[in-house]
């Protein structure tokens, strides 16, 4: 994570409100794709996708009146974007209290890269049983360029087409000091 502290930011794509209006238009999507909120059950992808996993719940459960269920999958990979932890998925503690059985699973992460996240993710979820089916929601979508794998997203917050060099970043209230979705670089030397 040394690197991220040296990172320029390009520009700026996304702030509290466009934020909180994907986010709304995500909560619509989802509960009119899956003919209401009965059989949801929201499992954000730690770190950021928790929180925003948190908030989409809340808006699904303001439009039905019905809250999903909620759990959370803690995998630590080498991150696409910000870090070089190792080559492959470590799947860490993971908290699906209710069974995933027959339910529509709605993967939430922040941003969808090269795909290998949510393969991990996708791995771990069916260890834990049998969904109806698995959604994905995210935040950002990198496009499909960069995707290593045929993996691509059902909700999509805003698809921003990036290049390899580049960095997105989520910034988040719960882990950071601004609400906002900005394109970084590494300084060039």
């Amino acid at each position: 994570m040394g690197d991220e502290i040296n990172l320029v930011e390009k520009s700026r794509i996304m702030n509290s409100a466009s934020i909180k209006r994907a986010l709304s238009r995500l909560a619509s999507e989802i509960v009119e794709s899956n003919q209401g909120a009965e059989n949801l059950y929201l499992v954000g992808i730690r770190r950021r996708g928790v929180p925003l996993a948190e908030v989409l719940a809340k808006n699904i459960t303001q439009l039905e009146g019905i809250a999903p269920l909620f759990g959370i999958l803690d995998i630590t990979l080498y991150r696409d974007d910000l870090s070089t932890v190792g080559a492959n998925p470590v799947v860490n503690r993971t908290e699906l209290n209710e069974d995933i059985e027959d339910k529509n699973i709605i993967l939430v992460d922040d941003v969808l890269y090269t795909g290998r996240t949510i393969r991990a993710a996708l791995d771990q979820l069916m260890d834990f049983g049998r969904p109806n089916r698995v959604q994905l929601a995210v935040l950002v979508d990198r496009g499909k360029e960069h995707r290593e794998l045929p993996i691509q997203a059902d909700y999509i917050g805003k698809t921003v087409p990036t290049k390899r060099s580049e960095i997105i970043k989520v910034m988040l209230k719960e882990f950071d000091d601004v609400e906002a979705v900005g394109i970084f670089e590494r300084p060039t030397e």
